[in-house]
């Protein structure tokens, strides 16, 4: 017993000794390092650190207790969102009252527009139908907000310029939100197409129809998204114009159709609505 605590007790010591040297070497070295130190470095270690304390200090003081229990966010949050009120009920529970409407616009261009983003939270309309009629936005100001002309928006989605498109009338006196589609066929493709119709308007194919290019059927305007106008496939087609034999309209562009990218169809690599060519 004596022989095994002696020797635990020498290394015990042992280890001792390398520790107080390995420290005693740590803080010479960084004695020895710190002198060499620049004294430019020396003091932009000091606002460095500074920052460092006040991270450290503000993500103490700042960041709540109980955040990052759960995941990233506080873990009470959860009660605190499941305390509130309910308001939105989702579209669902619109169809036992209301499923003639619902049905027309499960067909409609707005079948992916929740009946709550026009009429609002409706959860007290269905404890109470009777005593909590929901709204339905009749000033012009709210249907903009997704059919005012805005540039980034994709072409064939429908827009308007509202100081100009019947400025008196409300939109739901000519249109039904249940059912949007127009009361008269649009007559020209900026309707739909104003993006285009702008740039077009800026090219040297401003004189240019659409229909010239683009092959249409009636259709397209009643159902654009299942009947969509044809582009042209082949480079004989811009060729009628721009072909350099040819000897009417000398104000046009010309090219060498045999030897100008033979291998591509012209809009691939000419925009056709605001073509670069002069």
């Amino acid at each position: 017993m004596n022989e095994s605590k002696k020797k635990w007790t020498t290394i015990f010591n042992r280890t001792l000794k390398f520790s107080q040297k390995s420290i005693t070497f740590t803080v010479n070295h960084s004695k020895g390092v710190w002198k060499k130190m620049p004294d430019q470095i020396k003091r932009l270690m000091v606002p460095i650190v500074m920052i460092i304390a006040a991270f450290v200090l503000a993500r103490k003081l700042l960041v709540p207790s109980d955040f990052g229990q759960n995941g990233h966010y506080r873990a009470s949050a959860v009660d605190e969102i499941m305390s509130q009120e309910i308001q939105y009920v989702g579209h669902i529970v619109c169809v036992d009252c209301h499923d003639e409407i619902t049905g027309m616009i499960g067909n409609s261009y707005h079948r992916n527009v929740m009946c709550e983003v026009c009429h609002g939270p409706a959860a007290q309309h269905i404890d109470d139908p009777g005593g909590n009629s929901l709204p339905a936005p009749r000033e012009r100001g709210y249907c903009p907000l997704c059919h005012e002309y805005l540039p980034p928006r994709p072409t064939g989605f429908p827009q308007i310029v509202s100081e100009s498109h019947n400025p008196v009338k409300s939109c739901i006196s000519c249109h039904d939100p249940h059912d949007p589609k127009t009361p008269e066929v649009p007559k020209e493709c900026e309707a739909c197409h104003a993006k285009i119709a702008r740039t077009k308007a800026l090219s040297h194919h401003v004189e240019l129809a659409c229909i010239i290019c683009h092959e249409t059927s009636e259709e397209h305007k009643i159902q654009p998204r299942q009947n969509r106008p044809n582009i042209p496939k082949e480079r004989e087609f811009c060729g009628m114009c721009h072909d350099k034999n040819l000897t009417e309209s000398p104000d046009i562009l010309k090219i060498d159709m045999n030897t100008h990218g033979e291998r591509y169809i012209c809009w691939q690599c000419h925009y056709p609505h605001l073509p670069e060519g002069k």
